[in-house]
């Protein structure tokens, strides 16, 4: 007998018509933050995504969010979604169980360019919960770590109540090929890490700043300032990268929701190199 090949879901298809997808896993990661593992409800199919890439998730009967995809890229028909219960949708996300069911528009936007950072230094800076998008890079980085030079994490959180995926940084501590600094704005009693926003773990970084690929993510006063110091240490600007996910509505460019300037963010991005953003990430009317 032949063997079945799978259909292969992507927005290609029909970038407007949601997929239907079943809770697998709901997880708490902080008081405010839980993850979501879902599949699609048709086995025989199959869901990729590359590593930066987002996801418009429609709960029945309440909305439709972007979210980015935080989960491991080689995993095809394992999809995770990090995310805060800020809204009415993400609020009704929260809510749901093992076997209830969503809609999933995409995946959708530009990808953290992973597979041409061959030879290079890779620092990954992220703030709160902009680790979620990060995270399958990170995945995808250290499942072939033999092409990359040192790979840096520099994390920071509000608090350590606010650290995403407390167990797996740990198992990342524990590596010998994947270096992992975390930082908080504000300590508590019995916090014996760093105190003081992301930025001030750059300057100590152990990285080679000529050939540094660098992967950013978190709120966009962070981002730039974060950038303003990869410069200062010497990082090149084309090679600094950003995900500037706002505003989106549609995912295909059509709303005009997301415009940033002359491009939309669903569209051209969410992943820009700092080059091309960097006349509009300090225009606060934009």
């Amino acid at each position: 007998m032949e063997p079945v090949e799978k259909e292969v879901l992507t927005a290609v298809q029909n970038p407007m018509l949601p997929l239907i997808f079943q809770v697998r896993s709901r997880k708490q990661e902080t008081n405010d933050t839980f993850t979501l593992e879902i599949e699609p409800l048709d086995s025989k199919s199959e869901f990729k995504f590359l590593p930066g890439q987002f996801n418009m998730v429609y709960v029945f009967g309440v909305g439709e969010v972007p979210i980015s995809i935080s989960g491991d890229p080689s995993k095809k028909n394992r999809i995770m979604h990090t995310t805060r219960m800020v809204g009415i949708v993400t609020k009704a996300m929260g809510k749901l169980k093992k076997g209830d069911l969503l809609g999933i528009r995409g995946p959708f936007g530009s990808s953290w360019p992973v597979d041409k950072c061959s030879g290079c230094d890779i620092v990954i800076v992220a703030g709160g919960i902009g680790l979620a998008p990060l995270r399958p890079a990170i995945y995808y980085i250290l499942s072939n770590r033999e092409r990359y030079n040192r790979v840096i994490l520099l994390y920071g959180a509000r608090t350590p109540d606010d650290i995403l995926y407390k167990n797996e940084i740990e198992k990342w501590r524990s590596r010998f090929d994947f270096e992992v600094y975390v930082t908080v704005d504000r300590g508590i009693s019995g916090w014996k890490g760093n105190v003081g926003v992301v930025t001030t773990l750059i300057p100590r970084a152990p990285f080679e700043p000529e050939n540094t690929v660098a992967l950013v993510c978190g709120p966009e006063i962070m981002m730039r300032f974060t950038a303003l110091e990869l410069i200062k240490r010497g990082v090149k600007e084309n090679n600094i990268f950003l995900s500037m996910e706002r505003n989106m509505k549609c995912g295909i460019g059509l709303c005009g929701h997301c415009q940033f300037g002359p491009v939309f963010i669903c569209k051209d991005g969410p992943v820009f190199s700092y080059n091309q953003v960097k006349d509009l990430i300090f225009k606060r009317e934009i």
